[in-house]
């Protein structure tokens, strides 16, 4: 029964699909745009009535005859209401997301009412995600709507739905529109390292949050070198570091030697390992070793 109804779904979003085409962002929903049907509680609601009706018939019943016509008048007018419910009501969205995979991309959807009534238990659909909001008159809300995103990559969804049961659930309108969501799904985050503090304060160095680089740097503590030079003795020879332990920001790979003058007074045409350091982003805050740094171009 599951599979029945949910290729009998795919089937109309395909059929409104081609009947409406694309919509441009904001829309307002009008009257061709709107279906309706009864729930299960409608179709109850129906078959008792109807019964109610033969009854009344059969025993000449005026009482029971007058309650019957008295519930299928208020039935037609709930399904007004719920009618009326989406009618007029203008739908914008924002079109791009990002998000982590195995994460929720959130987009946020804008319901605007220009109407003199209010909009009850208006439901966004997307996907499997759904987001339920009242909007008063002559006023608009947002509406956030998570969509799991399991994997990497780009997601695109073609079609999000409103929906209402409003106002006792007997009837179900709904609208679809057609409309390019796009959610950008990045890789998931592994480890628990803590990102540094606003404005660069805080133990962290600005370098942690930008992968491997040539060196890391903390305040107050002795330099981290990468691992093909743990076992440099400081013999003025030249060491280069394989590409992706050093891996700079801007692509480059940096190479280190022993300077043979002070700190930061090499000659022309070299570089203190300070302003070394800094070209590449990294915040010096403490004593650093003799040893300079120069990019690949300088050799």
């Amino acid at each position: 029964m599951g599979t029945l109804r949910q290729a009998a779904i795919d089937k109309l979003r395909a059929w409104a699909a081609r009947r409406h085409g694309r919509d441009p962002l904001p829309i307002t929903i009008n009257r061709r745009r709107v279906y309706i049907l009864p729930t299960r509680f409608g179709i109850m609601l129906a078959l008792m009535l109807t019964a109610m009706l033969i009854a009344g018939l059969n025993y000449n019943s005026n009482l029971g005859l007058a309650f019957a016509f008295l519930m299928i008048s208020i039935a037609l007018v709930t399904m007004h209401h719920c009618n009326r419910n989406l009618l007029g009501l203008q739908v914008d969205v924002t079109t791009e997301a990002d998000a982590f995979a195995g994460r929720e991309a959130s987009f946020e959807f804008v319901l605007r009412n220009e109407s003199n009534v209010d909009r009850r238990d208006v439901e966004i659909r997307c996907m499997t995600a759904a987001g339920m909001r009242s909007v008063l008159a002559r006023s608009s809300e947002s509406v956030q709507v998570a969509i799991p995103v399991p994997r990497r990559g780009v997601v695109r969804l073609d079609q999000f739905e409103l929906r209402t049961r409003y106002p006792f659930g007997w009837f179900h309108a709904w609208t679809y529109v057609q409309a390019s969501l796009t959610a950008y799904v990045a890789p998931s985050p592994q480890g628990n390292r803590t990102l540094p503090a606003a404005g660069g304060t805080g133990s962290a160095s600005r370098s942690e949050t930008r992968g491997d680089e040539a060196v890391r740097l903390r305040c107050g503590a002795t330099p981290v070198w990468p691992h093909s030079l743990n076992g440099w003795n400081g013999r003025p020879s030249r060491v280069k570091i394989p590409r992706p332990a050093c891996r700079s920001s801007a692509g480059g790979c940096w190479r280190a030697k022993q300077p043979s003058g002070s700190l930061g007074s090499g000659s022309p045409g070299r570089r203190s390992p300070r302003r070394a350091a800094q070209r590449t982003g990294l915040r010096v805050c403490g004593p650093l070793p003799r040893t300079g740094l120069r990019s690949r171009g300088e050799y």
